[in-house]
């Protein structure tokens, strides 16, 4: 493709994506080249820059990643590709390009951002990422782009000199060096087959920063393995074969504030796991095979800001695990089992801003359950079990007091629009305007209620 006419109408982006009319994408032409700049997940922190076309290779200041966008198509003739943004391969290091890493700008982000798709209307672009942001990152990807040709050896890991340190970026078909060098402050390995890394790989790197780790076959790692990196502050393990973790793994970390384990199978984690991490704010525990929790998981956390424990197959949480972190902001409890939403389980978290329990089996939730949240922004309980909601529940949230400003969802649940809904007919009245999926969120009785819209059942009353 050496040229771009648009074929066919042009596609909304509003739905369960990063959306934002005004800054979710930019794109330019400079020097026969374009470039293009869009965020790509649900709480919109990665933002990603692609530069395509002309005669340079092609590049991304991100990996790709399939679950935000599919890879290039054709149709059986090859007389066109369908791509999302295009074939992206290089990392921005190749191109003497040092961007933040996605974990750390998750880290960036505060809590700030909510599934945009679900606001229309924001002053500022999602993630925290305003358009001066975006322009800045564009401009600079442009200027670096244009001043040098990439002319990268892939049998080798890429090094940038940095005043600071170096970074170092290795990814197959590169061969992993013995030693890295001794100023390293930024480490990728990943897209490796690795089952396991030597003890001593870290040897020597005392003022690493950033460890990324991501998307290998790592089954074990040694108890030893971090203390050489005292100084690490985030530490990205997402998609690996991760069972189990040594005790004490992350103490000699006191200065850590991101830790990622995603997409791995743990299936049962130890309070001492957490140990020393007294500077921890982004916990990230999704997509393992978590059935329970232990007491006092975070009972040393204090410093969290945003927990994920979303798409495991926890079916209850214990009464205690929000009793360490003194100032959680997010909170994602998502794709689980979770049957009954406890009175005094949020309680300690009075500056909660955002809750995601979608996609559980909620069938009880106590009256007292979201008492306190008085800042909370968003709440999602869509996809559950939901019949019905005790009188008081929803007290602290939205109006008379104060608006939620990214709104709520609560479609998706069997709910019997009677006289029990009363206090909720009441609440949604009230909170309309900040409502999600009006159309989808129905009655599913008594007799002539089936099918109804919940908000004319409540507008009705």
């Amino acid at each position: 493709m050496d040229t771009l006419q648009p074929l066919g109408d042009n596609i909304s982006g509003m739905a369960r994506c990063p959306y934002d009319p005004k800054h979710a994408n930019v794109a330019l032409f400079s020097e026969g080249m374009l470039f293009t700049a869009t965020v790509t997940d649900f709480l919109a922190i990665d933002a990603v820059i692609y530069r395509s076309l002309g005669d340079r290779p092609t590049l991304r200041t991100v990996k790709h990643d399939s679950k935000w966008f599919k890879g290039p198509a054709t149709n059986g003739n090859r007389t066109w590709v369908r791509t999302s943004l295009g074939r992206a391969a290089l990392p921005p290091v190749q191109a003497g390009i040092r961007l933040p890493h996605r974990a750390e700008r998750a880290q960036m982000e505060k809590g700030e951002a909510i599934m945009s798709s679900r606001r229309p209307q924001r002053k500022h672009s999602p993630g925290g990422l305003d358009s001066r942001l975006s322009r800045t990152l564009l401009l600079l990807l442009l200027s670096t782009a244009s001043a040098q040709e990439v002319t990268p050896n892939r049998a080798a890991c890429v090094v940038s000199h940095a005043v600071n340190g170096s970074s170092v970026s290795c990814h197959p078909p590169a061969q992993i060096p013995r030693r890295f060098p001794a100023d390293t402050v930024f480490l990728v390995v990943e897209f490796f087959n690795l089952t396991r890394l030597p003890d001593d790989t870290l040897r020597g790197l005392a003022r690493l920063q950033e460890l990324h780790l991501s998307s290998n076959q790592l089954e074990s790692l040694s108890p030893k393995f971090l203390l050489p990196a005292p100084l690490l502050q985030v530490l990205d393990l997402t998609r690996n074969r991760l069972a189990r973790l040594p005790p004490g793994l992350f103490q000699p970390l006191a200065a850590l504030h991101t830790l990622v384990l995603k997409e791995n199978q743990l299936e049962a984690l130890e309070p001492s796991w957490l140990l020393g991490l007294k500077a921890l704010r982004h916990l990230d525990l999704s997509e393992n095979r978590l059935q329970t929790l232990p007491p006092g998981l975070l009972a040393n956390v204090t410093s969290l800001r945003i927990l994920d424990l979303s798409n495991n197959q926890l079916k209850a949480l214990p009464p205690d695990l929000l009793k360490g972190p003194l100032r959680l902001e997010r909170l994602h409890l998502e794709g689980n089992g979770l049957q009954v939403l406890d009175e005094g389980l949020l309680a300690p978290q009075p500056d909660l801003r955002y809750l995601f329990l979608n996609d559980n089996k909620l069938a009880t939730v106590a009256a007292g359950a979201l008492q306190g949240l008085w800042q909370l922004d968003f709440l999602d309980l869509s996809n559950n079990l939901l019949t019905g909601a005790p009188k008081g529940l929803w007290t602290s949230l939205g109006q008379p007091t104060r608006d939620m400003r990214d709104g709520f969802d609560i479609s998706g649940n069997p709910w019997i629009c009677d006289g029990n809904l009363e206090d909720l007919y009441g609440w949604l009245v009230a909170n309309k305007d900040k409502m999600f999926s009006r159309n989808t969120t129905r009655c599913a009785g008594p007799g002539a209620w089936k099918g109804r819209m919940l908000l004319v059942a409540a507008e009705s009353h």
